[in-house]
């Protein structure tokens, strides 16, 4: 019986201990809790893992570009310091939590991440930069207004380049787009090319699928979606 209540015991400290947090200790940050978190460690490491375009669209402050898709990540976060801490993030949260994961079975004692990515930080209207410090702000609300007024069906398709689900619905769209043109109109707006319109329109996920009739928002999806799902609501 003893034995028994030792291997319970056991699992529990192990399952505790997993996935590289220190036991009670939160590394998956809201926005707000993220930015928190870095005053309260000013000289800690910033990674941002999106693409050098994506980066030079807007970041966070201090932060260090290594591309998670790229070649050179390993060698990048190489000469870290993994007894101190780390932030990381990305656009939307995914390229980051499979960074963060690597850092931690690499040896990295405390990796906090930033739950829904840069999507998330602009949504809460903090503050990011770029080198030249000037982010491109792209459609403004007034023209994004005017691509409202259409006798048809508006169908806006708020994506990425590098977010996965918006490049899987990319292909269905465009079907859309040419099989159902006498009654539909299909707009993709880039997210990272659109910042204060996402803002305004508090589009802090990708993808986002918003359908207008009428000048009016009839029906909104975030998230992947099928097409036959999206069909339905056109008809």
């Amino acid at each position: 019986m003893r034995n028994f209540f030792s291997i319970i015991l056991a699992a529990i400290l192990f399952n505790s201990c997993s996935n590289g947090q220190t036991q009670g200790t939160k590394t998956n940050l809201s926005a707000t809790e993220f930015a928190d978190k870095i005053k309260e460690l000013p000289t800690a490491t910033i990674i941002d893992v999106r693409t050098p375009d994506e980066f030079s669209k807007g970041h966070l402050a201090n932060a260090n570009n290594y591309d998670w898709n790229g070649n050179e990540f390993d060698k990048q976060i190489a000469p870290l310091d993994k007894s101190k801490p780390v932030f990381v993030y990305c656009l939307s949260g995914g390229r980051s939590s499979s960074a963060a994961n690597k850092m931690r079975s690499d040896g990295f004692k405390e990796v906090y991440e930033l739950s829904g990515g840069i999507m998330k930080w602009r949504g809460a209207n903090l503050p990011e930069t770029t080198d030249n410090a000037v982010v491109s702000n792209g459609m403004s609300k007034q023209q994004f207004d005017a691509l409202l007024s259409s006798d048809k069906l508006l169908l806006i398709d708020f994506y990425a380049d590098w977010c996965a689900p918006c490049k899987k619905m990319k292909p269905y769209l465009e079907e859309i787009s040419k099989d159902m043109a006498d009654k539909v109109v299909v707009i993709r707006i880039n997210a990272d090319d659109n910042q204060a319109l996402c803002k305004e329109l508090k589009i802090d996920a990708l993808p986002v699928l918003q359908l207008y009739k009428n000048k009016t928002l009839s029906w909104t999806n975030t998230g992947f979606i099928e097409k036959a799902e999206v069909v339905k609501q056109l008809q």
